[in-house]
Parts: structure tokens; sequence; C-alpha cells
């Protein structure tokens, strides 16, 4: 099992920038940490991820903005988050891949974003 908790959310104006935070906790072996967010009224999207290695990919349209890093010892990832828009606001949820392919979602953070 795999447990992981978000921080970092909240309230911040257009233009400014935010840096979330996740952390894993168990004994399974993680290869793949991410991040998504859901929008109000649209479906969860990915944003980015980071593998064990360090290799990065970025969703297309989350690309210039917003950097993922990860600490492989802490067993965290995070996201850098950059001249925000009120366009990204959302929930924002880590997610979690073991070695074994099962997936792990935190219970996410709010981020507003307000112009």
């Amino acid at each position: 099992q795999v447990q992981l908790v978000e921080s970092g959310g909240g309230l911040v104006q257009a233009g400014g920038s935010l840096r979330l935070s996740c952390a894993a906790s168990g004994t399974i072996f993680i290869n793949d940490m991410g991040w998504y967010r859901q929008r109000p009224g649209e479906q969860r999207e990915p944003i980015a991820s980071a593998l064990r290695d360090g290799s990065t990919t970025y969703a297309d349209s989350m690309k210039g903005r917003f950097t993922i890093s990860r600490d492989n010892a802490k067993k965290a990832v995070y996201l850098q988050m950059n001249s925000l828009t009120p366009e990204d606001t959302a929930v924002y949820y880590c997610a979690a891949r073991t070695f074994g392919g099962a997936k792990y979602w935190g219970q996410g953070t709010q981020v507003t974003v307000s112009s």
C-alpha cells in the first residue's frame, strides 16, 4: 500500500506562484510519481510525471509554467507552478504507480487563483 499526502495548495493572486508537495509513505517501491488536476466541471487531466530515474514528461498544455521534481530519498514529488491564472483553479492530485503497476491517489489539494 502507498499513502500519498499533498500539501501547498491555497489561494494565490493571478501571476503568482505555488509549490505543491506530495509525500508518499508505505513500503512499496514507486516507479512513477505525478500530478493531475481537476478543474470545476471538468475531468481530471494529467500535468506531469517523474520516473524514479529522474526522467520527466509533461502534458503539452502544461509545458512552460509547471515544473515537476522528485526526491527519491524522501519519497516525495513536487510541482512548481508559475504565472498562475484563474484557469489554473482546480483540485490538484498526486499519483503514484508502483513497479507492479498499481496506482494510488492522494486526497487532493485545492488551488484557487484569484483575478
